[in-house]
């Protein structure tokens, strides 16, 4: 695929660089297909693991699992673009930051890499923090905002 067609990254180089936080993976055989590749919805589990991973580093995972705490995050939508192919027993790293803050979202990127550096595939989505009563979305507070936007300082 062609980099400069991905809408959501400007310059490669750039939002390349503005990562600080991964999470490792190895590519277990039960998520290859018959060629020994990566199956094309596995990334979307990794995204998964990597997105929780950074919402606790960040400090937002404790509050939202806290018994009678009303609001809940879910994933308003999801893509992955793939770049290279990856295959069985391969480590990567799986980048995850925030790119643009809303009232009660937040878009974040993902990368993920191979061992040798290499980007095998990126992808972007919306999370949304919802009040779980009404299903309506719920405004961040200053806090979570700051946690946010200052991600790449921990």
């Amino acid at each position: 695929m062609d980099v400069t067609r991905i809408g959501y990254i400007p310059s490669m180089e750039e939002w390349e660089r503005e990562f600080t936080f991964y999470y490792p993976v190895k590519v277990r055989f039960s998520e290859t297909d018959m060629y020994g590749h990566l199956n094309n919805t596995v990334p979307f589990t990794y995204f998964e693991l990597a997105r929780i991973e950074f919402f606790k580093e960040i400090g937002f995972m404790g509050d939202w699992l806290k018994p009678g705490n009303p609001y809940i995050p879910v994933v308003a939508d999801l893509q992955c673009d793939f770049l290279k192919q990856v295959f069985f027993d391969e480590e990567l790293r799986i980048y995850v930051k925030a790119d643009k803050v809303g009232t009660s979202s937040v878009d974040l990127h993902y990368m993920g890499k191979n061992a040798s550096g290499e980007i095998c595939f990126t992808g972007r989505g919306t999370m949304v923090q919802i009040a779980r009563e009404t299903g309506k979305s719920a405004p961040w507070t200053d806090e979570m905002r700051n946690l946010l936007f200052n991600q790449g300082n921990r």
